[in-house]
Order: C-alpha cells, then structure tokens, then sequence
C-alpha cells in the first residue's frame, strides 16, 4: 500500500533543524579548506552517523546503502558562490532523477552553487571535463574514459548513483531456441542488440551472465540499435538477445519464448559522478559541495522505495518529463553514493575482452576518489 501523499515533504521537516545550524560558511577562516582532495580536515557531521558509510570491499547484494537522516548533512554556503556545470547524457531517465530534485529543490543553491545540467553525450563532454571547461561529468568509468585517463585526462569518479531493485528484470534478455530455457540457453555465436555497443559499463554484468551460458564478450555479435529499436529488433528476430532497460522489459516479461539472463550487480552501483581537475584541484570546496547537496537529496527524497509516495511519483514524472504510468510500472531505483572496492577493475577486464581497451589497466587509485563524500558525511578512513 502507498504512504500518503506528503511522505516525502514529512521526511524534509525531520531534517530542518539540520539545515538550519548552516547559517555561516565553515570556509571562510579554515586554512584547510583549499587543500587538495584527500589532504583535508574532516569534521563529524550532524545527522551523518555510522549508518553514513559502509565498507567498500562489502560487495553482499543485500548491503543496506549508506544513509544520513532526512535533510543531512546540512548545507554548508561557500564564501563565494561558484557557477558549475554538470554534463550528462540525458535528463529524463531516472537515475537522473537526484540531480534534477537537488536543482529544483534549490539543494545546490543552498550550499552557494549555481549549478547548470548540460546534455552532453560522454564522448564529446570528456575532454572539456579534461580541460576545466565543465566540472562534472553525470555518467559512468566507462571505456572511453578510461582510456582517457591512460592518455592523460585528469578524471576520477567521485561518486556512486545506484544499483538495480531486487525485482528488477533491466538487462540482458534472449530470444529462447527450441529445446531452451533460461537455465539453458547458449549464447555463444549469438547476435547483440544494444544502444551503446562496445564499450559501456553494461559489458560488466554482461560478462557475468553470458558466462553462465557457454559465452563470452568476445563470443557474440553485436549490433547498435537506436533506442527505440532495441526491443523491436528482439521481438521480430532481428536480434538473439538485447540489453532491455527500464521499463522496455515489461513488454517480454512473462512472455513465452523469452528470458532473463542477469543484469547490473544488486549493491553495486556502475556509474555517478565524475571529476576533472576543476573540483578535484583548483576548488575542492566546490566539489565537497557539489556532493554533499547531492547527497542531502539522496537522504531526503530518495532514502528508500521512494516509488510508494504517489504524489512523489507525479512531481517526478513531471520533473522528468516522463508518463507516470511508465515510471510506476519498474521497482525503485536504490539510490547509493558510495563506490565499491574493485568495480573500475571488473569494468577494464570486461572492456579488454571486448577488445575496446587501450593499454594497460589502471588501478583503482588512477580511477577513483571517495575521499571527497566521505568528507561531506564525516567519515574518516
């Protein structure tokens, strides 16, 4: 049964009295606060307790994902406010969804950020993520970027966005053969629709799932799709199997003749926020901001099954520009910020069986930084 329809503005007022106690900016006489990512002061933070972070090398698919109390950690107004441009592919899917509220909400604003959403495709937005001409990039480590910051690119992902629902059925589905069924299917040889091809992040789970049946990355063929064509191509045979996000896999599930092969990792999440230079160096203030607003939106609005408040559901339909119906009709996102001990390992080894990965694998410390959300939740390492 739903919650009623002010569930998630009740859940705003328990924080209050925590957005309130940010009625100066800490900046202002903290000789620390322009030292580089990783060489800061870290404070406890009010409303951020042990429940705030968990153990990155916990890869449990029942892991509760960290979590603050509804409006923590609280803004914290820089001394001078800072315009930031955030790139992204897109702004209607629902991982999205914090980014679009924390604006909306005037989350950003509240720490002294004005804050722009670009859409930018991740290849075109990776070297003016480089350069400074952006400061933060709202996709994935995917092969592109690694490959970049084997070229010299100073990126780090810096944030986690989340992980799938137990119930979720989004990724990879298979036309069954005769005699098939989805404890017995081969992939190898088989045909891949996909919009993004080689390359993505989905390549990871992709990995996982055809393992278990006779295949490998380098086993199949892949054909890009539009979205739109993805489905269409499996349905009419055009494709064996195809990555179905969501909602595009209610349209097979429970049908005959098809199934589910496995999608993302439960707990895991495989994208979130990516840094340049700009906020990992020249304004570190700016970029601790950036994540705790971002972070105070999780806690608030997306703390658990967010999709059970209807009136929540209509305001994010509308923000998203998206048919509620369709956005009822898939389990809620887990919303989780931080980023697990060895995914951007699992990533380049699955990139360098698709054969797209230059060089070397990069470690993780190449690859990622915690050091700036744990700073906006009070943990020390």
């Amino acid at each position: 049964m739903r919650r009623g329809p002010h569930v998630y503005g009740v859940l705003l007022a328990a924080g209050a009295l925590l957005a309130s106690a940010a009625c100066s900016s800490p900046y202002e006489s903290d000789s620390s606060s322009k030292a580089a990512a990783g060489d800061r002061t870290i404070r406890p933070v009010e409303g951020c307790g042990t429940k705030a972070w968990t153990d990155p090398k916990d890869l449990s698919p029942t892991r509760t994902p960290a979590r603050c109390l509804p409006g923590a950690p609280s803004a914290q107004p820089l001394s001078e406010p800072r315009k930031l441009t955030i790139a992204t592919g897109t702004l209607s899917a629902e991982y999205v969804a914090p980014l679009q509220v924390a604006l909306d909400k005037g989350e950003f604003k509240k720490e002294g950020l004005d804050v722009t959403l670009k859409v930018l495709p991740t290849p075109d937005a990776l070297p003016l993520l480089a350069k400074g001409d952006i400061d933060a990039l709202w996709a994935a480590p995917e092969a592109a970027v690694m490959n970049g910051v084997k070229g010299g690119f100073d990126i780090k992902w810096v944030a986690g966005n989340f992980s799938p629902a137990p119930k979720s059925k989004s990724g990879l589905w298979v036309r069954l053969k005769e005699g098939e069924s989805a404890s017995q299917v081969a992939m190898a040889g088989r045909r891949m629709g996909t919009m993004i091809g080689k390359g993505s992040v989905i390549a990871y789970p992709m990995e996982k799932a055809l393992e278990k049946h006779g295949g490998g990355l380098a086993d199949i063929r892949y054909q890009q799709l539009g979205s739109a064509d993805v489905l269409t191509a499996l349905q009419n045979g055009g494709v064996d199997s195809a990555w179905l996000l969501d909602p595009v896999w209610r349209k097979v599930d429970g049908e005959q003749g098809y199934a589910f092969l496995g999608g993302q990792p439960r707990g895991e999440p495989l994208g979130g926020m990516l840094y340049g230079p700009a906020l990992l160096q020249d304004d570190v203030d700016a970029g601790v901001a950036l994540l705790r607003a971002y972070i105070r939106t999780l806690n608030s609005y997306f703390a658990s099954d967010y999709k059970q408040d209807a009136t929540f559901v209509t305001y994010l339909a509308k923000l998203l520009k998206a048919e509620e119906s369709i956005l009822e009709s898939t389990p809620s996102l887990v919303m989780d910020w931080e980023i697990r001990s060895g995914t951007t390992t699992r990533l380049q080894s699955a990139y360098e069986a698709q054969g797209v990965a230059e060089g070397s694998p990069l470690p993780e410390s190449r690859t990622v930084n915690r050091t700036l959300y744990e700073e906006a939740v009070g943990h020390h390492p």
